[in-house]
């Protein structure tokens, strides 16, 4: 749905680190299925691929950690956790993006995007009590993208090779970079240093990993057990979606057509959970 990276790791500086990385191992793979409904038509080449040996070795480590340890963690999460109380957190977290979203926005000449984000930032931050309610949606105000990953391919950046990071999932060398720059610039990260800010960063980043995979496990399960091949279904559907965040961004409006998935059996998955 991404990154100052070293081929297929992202290596931010470790002092204000928002995520824990072992949090992180399928969250890409969750917010790229998210929302994912739908593509600009024309679209029908798949992602460079020239590192898949090292792509698919390091897919099957996420995959291994997210099996021993993020799923059962996000399961009991989803177990111990109210959905009311879920929902505050899920509002609150994305809430503390808008201003992120807001500067990618300006900087991708996204005048309407960027003055919806304000408005939602401000709707939510006073009447939604914080973030804990995301009142501005139902005023009309849906959420926009908006990320380094995105302004840099309106300035022209190429895609580079599609890479899979360790911990974080399906990328590529330009959303790598966009990662690592999103990571220091969404709040708390960006106010927040010193040991203090650490484990606030810390604490927020592993309660909003956990409660976004706890919202996409039956999605992820259904799709690893009827792909063909789980990689090349992941990278296809990640890809398509990130194709319609990156129209956005350059503003260009064609009719949509359905996923395509070249991995898959003719049954397609459930649409994930998502707010």
């Amino acid at each position: 749905m991404r990154n100052a990276i070293h081929c297929t790791r992202v290596r931010p500086l470790r002092a204000r680190m928002p995520w824990p990385k072992a949090s992180l191992a399928t969250l890409a793979c969750c917010a790229a299925l998210v929302g994912c409904a739908s593509v600009p038509a024309g679209e029908a080449q798949a992602p460079d691929d020239p590192l898949e040996p090292l792509n698919r070795t390091v897919f099957n480590v996420n995959t291994a950690l997210d099996d021993a340890f993020i799923r059962p963690i996000a399961e009991a999460y989803r177990t111990v956790v109210p959905p009311f109380v879920r929902d505050r957190i899920r509002s609150v977290i994305d809430n503390l993006a808008e201003p992120r979203i807001f500067a990618n926005d300006l900087l991708q000449r996204r005048g309407d995007a960027a003055a919806m984000t304000l408005a939602r930032f401000t709707v939510n931050s006073i009447e939604g009590l914080g973030g804990l309610f995301d009142v501005a949606t139902a005023q009309g105000l849906p959420r926009q993208s908006g990320d380094f990953g995105q302004t840099l391919y309106t300035w022209g950046v190429p895609d580079g090779p599609y890479l899979v990071l360790l911990f974080f999932g399906p990328s590529n060398v330009r959303d790598a970079v966009g990662l690592g720059v999103d990571l220091f610039t969404t709040p708390p990260a960006l106010v927040l240093s010193g040991h203090t800010g650490e484990i606030i960063n810390f604490s927020v980043g592993t309660v909003g990993a956990m409660d976004l995979r706890s919202r996409n496990i039956e999605t992820l399960d259904e799709i690893k057990a009827s792909a063909l091949d789980y990689y090349t279904h992941l990278k296809s559907v990640s890809w398509q979606y990130r194709e319609k965040q990156l129209h956005e961004a350059s503003q260009v409006k064609e009719e949509p057509q359905e996923l395509q998935d070249p991995g898959a059996p003719d049954t397609a998955a459930p649409a994930p959970h998502a707010e």
